[in-house]
């Protein structure tokens, strides 16, 4: 469902307007290897430690829109260097008050069956199975919040639905028509959402959830459900939630800012408003320094050990605000390059590796236009670089971040621990930019997209197209 919105121009402050030129370094060397705070009692499942998130969109992906037909591009993605495949919720679609000809994949009629339009139970087990061969690991989208109107709980247990006045069930948001929102007041409900979901880990073997609108159910539900998840096997849990973005559709008192999903349910959450400041940013209407505002209020809020989604196009954004061509233009490809580097875990979307320039249908048949796949070797380089270079991996308080002086249309940084090093510039200018590396950086590299040997001197310049990138890894290869 539908978190965004475009953020106003005033969520930064307005004296980064006035950013200088040059930009001073900085490290941060993530509080020095200090353990999180006493209340983060998460522990990230090892297996995610270098992983990038693939969002998986079974309807469009293929003609067919089955997990069959999509098990077919796992070696592909196994490649690509992805970790964990999101699927897109694999439930069946309710019928009632149903938008376009096959339905939001976000109104549930049976928590605990298959949509048949994408195959059976054996056939997901199979897909995870073959995922799991790859060393990929899969969560799926859960939706806790709302069902469809004439789903099986509906029928079954009408009291465990949010009523109006006049007794009717209601929406949880005025546009999600063709939903109702579950009352989790009712501790029947929470005890059957949790044994729903402790039964795709059991029946289908997967690795955690994605769960949809995460803030709009209590907090206390999701600590306790992964607790008991976790007496299965080890999960990952991913939060469509931000906090420190204000999701449009909540009413003033209704966002509680001192939410703390991190702590004991989910390893990861929406950088929502990160996504939106780099829509401005391309727009020209904030300065590329504002970055830097940015990852200082996400430290701010939480210790280096969390996880925050960096991403440049999803579900809904590509359906509802426009693919990353239309939003960023020039930029759309050294933006996946920040989001895939900077201290985050990065996701990429189906169909960007295709080069995706098209709104996909959300509620019909819309598949993805493959052609020769020509954002697969970036994408490639980019996640196995991810992959593999200690210095990039997700949520190391030992892990350092140090920005380099650059000129105000480039960011430009290093992220290193030990001898591993990942040097990153991104111009999001119109000119050639030359960025001056620091003589404690120069030495011997590689250049990770041009595929060559790189060396740096002491105060030479490193030049950056226009709109362009350069990527430098020092250490294992």
């Amino acid at each position: 469902m539908r978190l965004s919105t475009v953020l106003s121009t005033g969520l930064l402050s307005a004296a980064l307007l006035g950013a200088c030129q040059q930009r001073q370094p900085e490290t941060t060397a993530q509080n020095d290897c200090a353990p999180a705070p006493p209340q983060y009692t998460i522990k990230h499942p090892e297996w995610a430690r270098q992983a990038s998130i693939y969002e998986v969109n079974i309807r469009q992906y293929t003609p067919e829109g089955t997990f069959q037909a999509f098990e077919k591009h796992l070696p592909r993605l196994e490649k690509m260097g992805v970790g964990i495949l999101w699927l897109m919720p694999v439930h069946p679609i309710g019928q009632e008050k149903r938008k376009g000809s096959l339905g939001s994949y976000y109104s549930v009629q049976d928590y605990r069956a298959v949509n048949p339009e994408m195959g059976t139970l054996d056939d997901l087990r199979h897909l995870v199975q073959e995922a799991h061969k790859r060393g990929m690991h899969v969560i799926l989208d859960w939706v806790a919040n709302h069902t469809s109107w004439d789903s099986k709980l509906a029928k079954e247990h009408p009291e465990w639905f949010t009523r109006n006045a006049q007794g009717q069930p209601v929406p949880p948001v005025a546009d999600w028509q063709d939903v109702i929102d579950l009352d989790f007041g009712k501790p029947e409900l929470r005890q059957y959402m949790t044994e729903s979901m402790a039964y795709w880990v059991r029946e289908a073997d997967v690795d955690g959830f994605r769960c949809d609108v995460a803030g709009l159910v209590p907090t206390e539900f999701w600590n306790n459900t992964r607790q008991e998840l976790e007496k299965i096997k080890p999960v990952f849990m991913l939060a469509e939630w931000d906090e420190l973005h204000n999701p449009p559709f909540l009413k003033p008192g209704e966002f509680d800012p001192n939410t703390r999903m991190l702590e004991k349910a989910f390893d990861a959450t929406y950088a929502l408003r990160l996504r939106y400041l780099l829509d401005s940013v391309a727009r020209g209407q904030q300065p590329v320094a504002a970055i830097d505002t940015y990852l200082k209020a996400e430290r701010a809020k939480y210790p280096a050990s969390t996880h925050l989604m960096y991403f440049t196009s999803s579900h809904d954004i590509n359906s509802w605000d426009g693919t990353e061509y239309e939003r960023l233009g020039n930029n759309a490809v050294s933006q996946a390059v920040l989001t895939g580097l900077l201290p985050g875990i990065p996701m990429v979307y189906s169909g960007q590796e295709a080069a995706l320039n098209k709104r996909l249908k959300f509620f019909d048949k819309d598949p993805i236009a493959w052609g020769n796949y020509p954002l697969q070797d970036f994408y490639t380089r980019l996640l196995q670089l991810k992959k593999r270079n200690p210095a990039l991996a997700n949520g190391d308080p030992c892990g350092q971040f140090t920005r380099l002086s650059s000129p105000a249309s480039v960011y430009a940084f290093v992220r290193h621990k030990g001898p591993d090093a990942v040097l990153v510039a991104v111009n999001m200018g119109n000119e050639l930019q030359e960025v001056k590396i620091p003589s404690e950086w120069a030495g011997n590299y590689h250049d990770v997209f041009a595929d060559q040997a790189y060396r740096t001197a002491p105060d030479v310049t490193l030049p950056v197209a226009p709109h362009g990138y350069r990527v430098l890894e020092r250490g294992k290869q």
